[in-house]
């Protein structure tokens, strides 16, 4: 008879790995900020739409080899969309991140953080593990131009973009439609995969959809 792991042990294991994983990254880095301080005039359907996001965005960092410490701030538990992220996320009381009803701005120093937004005219170069990285939690249908670069502005803090125009080239479609938003599970993806392969185009190729509108620039032949 070949002895192997009982399922329920390495179950076990595998959850013990991973909140080790993730309380090491709260230490020692890399970590991510989600600003949730301008949810107030969304909608139900865009609380949802941010909840399903928070979801697919922790389940990546808890599958990832180097996982992000996460902090959900400007939150606070008596509001829609903690309600919603409580309805939608299983278990989500258990998160294994911060809750903070502070705004970013407050909680970390300053020359720390670097604000991740596609109007920002300085492409992001690098994962540094001394740095928080801020993405403004804000759906499509509530953007409103510059408005997470407005307030990282206001506040004198670094911005950065994803350097998809350096990797990438818009690509002829139909509806001639290019978009650089993107959702922030989709951000987290590029962020998560830089760095664990240091290589700006696959992490781009991981979050940046077909429906955006763009392709790697190698793929344009």
């Amino acid at each position: 008879m070949v002895l192997g792991i009982c399922p329920q042990h390495s179950k076990r294991f595998l959850r013990a790995l991973t909140k080790e994983k993730l309380l090491e990254a709260k230490h020692s880095g890399p970590r991510l900020c989600i600003d949730l301080s301008m949810t107030h005039h969304m909608s139900k359907k865009e609380l949802s739409r941010l909840a399903g996001q928070i979801r697919r965005l922790y389940g990546s960092n808890k599958k990832a080899d180097r996982p992000f410490w996460i902090c959900l701030t400007g939150f606070t538990i008596d509001s829609p969309l903690y309600e919603e992220c409580v309805r939608m996320n299983d278990g989500f009381s258990s998160y294994l991140l911060d809750i903070k009803e502070e705004d970013c701005f407050s909680l970390f120093p300053l020359e720390t953080l670097v604000y991740l937004t596609p109007d920002s005219e300085h492409a992001l170069e690098d994962v540094d593990l001394n740095k928080v990285y801020i993405l403004g939690g804000l759906v499509d249908e509530s953007i409103q131009k510059k408005v997470t670069f407005q307030k990282a502005w206001e506040y004198s803090v670094k911005t950065a973009r994803l350097p998809i125009q350096e990797y990438m080239v818009r690509n002829q479609n139909g509806k001639n439609y290019h978009s650089e938003i993107l959702a922030i599970n989709q951000v987290f993806d590029i962020l998560s995969t830089y760095l664990e392969t240091r290589n700006w185009p696959e992490a781009l190729k991981k979050g940046v959809t077909s429906g955006k509108g763009y392709i790697l620039r190698n793929s344009v032949e």
